[in-house]
């Protein structure tokens, strides 16, 4: 396990698109950040949810998955590391991105973002490890939140990214939901990840 989180980690510090990605996203955030705090809130979840779930969807994308399952057959373990790794990422995005809110005054929007990140990340990157393909998952999370969470449930329905937004502003139920949500897609993960990968 230990050897894919180190692994992962590798992967998303040396291949030159993820670097750049990263450091734009950094540089973004901390230049919002310094503007306008309840933007950066948004954009730092958003830009955490999509780094865990690159991570994770990326193997599938290029075929790393199958010499990854070849190196370490345990699927579970395979998973667990591919969590914590995403959960490394995103946790250290939002940390150094929100580092003007420190200097603005703002800790406590700081440390309930990097408080819940964790599990956005969780949420994202098991989510692609159930969907595979990184555009039909980021795609079919934005209508679900656009229409399932923001036209019917109003914001206010206990559905994912309502409790993650609403566990970023400090709402401690929300934090339970978000932790419930991020439990749930881990299990879900673990049930897809014994899919065969022959046909992705």
């Amino acid at each position: 396990m230990l050897k894919i989180v180190r692994s992962d980690l590798h992967r998303t510090a040396t291949i030159r698109s993820s670097r750049i990605s990263l450091i734009v996203s950094v540089a973004l955030g901390t230049l919002i950040g310094s503007v306008n705090i309840d933007a950066w809130g948004l954009l730092a979840g958003m830009v955490a949810f999509g780094l865990a779930a690159t991570m994770v969807a990326q193997h599938y994308q290029h075929r790393t998955a199958v010499l990854l399952y070849l190196t370490v057959p345990r699927r579970i373990a395979v998973l667990v590391g591919q969590l914590i790794a995403a959960m490394i990422v995103a946790s250290g995005f939002v940390a150094v991105s929100g580092l003007t809110l420190l200097v603005k005054g703002a800790a406590d929007r700081y440390l309930n973002l990097l408080t819940v990140v964790p599990l956005m990340a969780v949420f994202g990157a098991a989510g692609a490890a159930v969907a595979r393909r990184p555009t039909w998952f980021f795609l079919g999370c934005a209508g679900w939140f656009v229409f399932v969470e923001g036209l019917v449930g109003r914001l206010q329905a206990p559905l994912p990214f309502t409790a993650f937004i609403s566990a970023g502003s400090g709402d401690v139920g929300g934090l339970l939901l978000a932790s419930g949500w991020a439990a749930v897609a881990s299990v879900a993960a673990g049930v897809a990840v014994g899919r065969d990968l022959t046909s992705d």
